[in-house]
């Protein structure tokens, strides 16, 4: 293994399918989950602010990214800017979010094989694509990503299939019926899955480095990639919702009782029946929506590790290129070791909750870092400027801000969970940066 660097291999076509696909995944499930929180109205309050936040962060996150083009993403941003203290906080955030999202998305891949194959187990179908999908990051970013730009196009192609058949039977009686259930407590209990619609756009920050020209064509990336995914967005919500209420696509019976995680099938099957040729058809390419984002984010995951090790904030092992494949292996295979034992716990609902709250830890944090470096360094080189400064970052910081402690307001246990997850993690950097303090002083060579 030797640090030989990462290959500049991304085109701006391949940033917009990796930016799609991290997040794609978030269109076909979970997102619903939102409606029996806040009902039609509260979730689509929750969806527009969530989206508002999205598309400001974009444009600002992208002005990091085209000045600091590093894997590590908001970790380089703010230790330029904040510290590096608080760049450890931020880069755990970050790994927290990108290695507690993929397992979340490998169990929804398995429960789809087990639907259409009941002897196959859901757990072994998901640790299966688990180590697929981590061999195929290893073995190159450039067939990585090539993979990933055609099973988004695939996943978006679906999307506008699915909301051609459902247009026709578009009722917008649908959308008023029993829309506002729980007031605007029902918006704030409805955030987390409003997040999820857009969970994962900033990995897109994490490939710079093997960008053929970050500087430029990083903003190419965000900008297409969030507009994509916001009129995606739009359609699928519309149209689930307008088949039959917002209930047909909650509860499997249309009425009550557990929820399901499956709303687009849900609503095919009140028009195709989910016994029909069609609706397989459908469900059978839904699932490239969920592989994209899957592996989209391992591949994001990988980077930020990555940096993390090459930077020593984690143990070193993790901050190896391989000199064959030019990928950080290491990382990927440490995150999937955490990822599977994440998966083993069964816990969906509540890997996706911790996911989210690595994100809007990371949202802060990056908003902040961009306000700070404006001040701090005027001159630093910033290819792209983000619109109405300081307004877009502001606005974002506001709303993660809000989200934030809605969070922990409604998820108190799975918060004190994630808080100890930073607090633990800092613990051992300190105590880590210590030992290499030690021993640099004591010309002890460290590996």
């Amino acid at each position: 293994m030797s640090n030989t660097g990462l290959k500049k291999v991304l085109t701006p076509f391949a940033l917009w399918g990796l930016g799609v696909g991290y997040v794609i995944s978030g269109m076909y499930f979970g997102w619903n989950l939102g409606l029996e929180k806040g009902g039609t109205l509260g979730m689509a309050i929750a969806t527009v602010i969530i989206m508002v936040m999205y598309l400001l962060f974009s444009f600002s996150y992208a002005e990091l990214a085209c000045a600091i083009p590093k894997a590590g993403g908001v970790f380089d941003y703010a230790e330029k800017a904040l510290g590096k203290e608080v760049a450890f906080v931020a880069g755990i955030a970050q790994t927290v979010e990108f290695i507690f999202a993929p397992p979340a998305i490998a169990f929804a891949i398995g429960a789809y094989f087990n639907a259409f194959s009941p002897q196959i187990p859901i757990l072994a179908s998901a640790v299966t694509v688990y180590f697929i999908f981590t061999a195929i990051n290893i073995l190159g970013v450039k067939i990585a990503a090539t993979f990933e730009i055609v099973v988004t196009v695939l996943a978006v192609g679906e999307l506008l299939l699915f909301t051609g058949i459902t247009a026709p039977h578009f009722q917008a009686a649908n959308l008023s019926h029993n829309a506002f259930p729980h007031g605007w407590s029902g918006v704030l209990g409805a955030i987390p899955f409003a997040i999820w619609f857009f969970l994962g756009i900033e990995g897109l920050a994490n490939v710079a480095e093997e960008s053929q020209n970050p500087q430029r064509n990083i903003i190419k990336g965000f900008g297409s990639a969030i507009f994509t995914l916001i009129i995606l967005c739009i359609l699928v919500f519309v149209f689930s919702v307008g088949v039959g209420g917002w209930e047909t696509i909650v509860y499997r019976n249309g009425i009550s009782g557990e929820p399901s995680d499956s709303p687009l099938p849900l609503a095919l099957a009140k028009i195709t029946g989910s016994d029909t040729l069609m609706y397989h058809l459908l469900i059978t390419v839904g699932l490239f929506g969920l592989i994209a984002s899957f592996h989209g984010l391992i591949l994001a995951a990988g980077r930020s590790t990555y940096e993390m090790g090459r930077t020593r904030n984690m143990p070193s092992f993790f901050g190896h290129i391989s000199s064959r494949f030019h990928t950080p292996v290491n990382a990927l295979l440490g995150n999937m070791v955490i990822g599977l034992l994440a998966l083993l716990s069964g816990r969906t609902a509540e890997i996706i909750t911790i996911s989210v709250l690595g994100a809007l830890t990371l949202y802060i944090i990056s908003m902040v870092s961009l306000i700070t470096l404006r001040k701090k360094q005027p001159d630093l080189h910033r290819p792209f400027r983000v619109p109405v400064y300081p307004l877009f970052p502001v606005v974002v910081l506001i709303i993660a801000t809000i989200s934030l402690m809605a969070m922990f307001v409604y998820n108190v246990k799975l918060s004190l969970i994630y808080i100890g997850i930073l607090i633990l993690s800092y613990c051992l950097f300190k105590i880590f940066n210590a030992k290499t303090l030690y021993d640099k002083a004591g010309n002890t060579e460290i590996h």
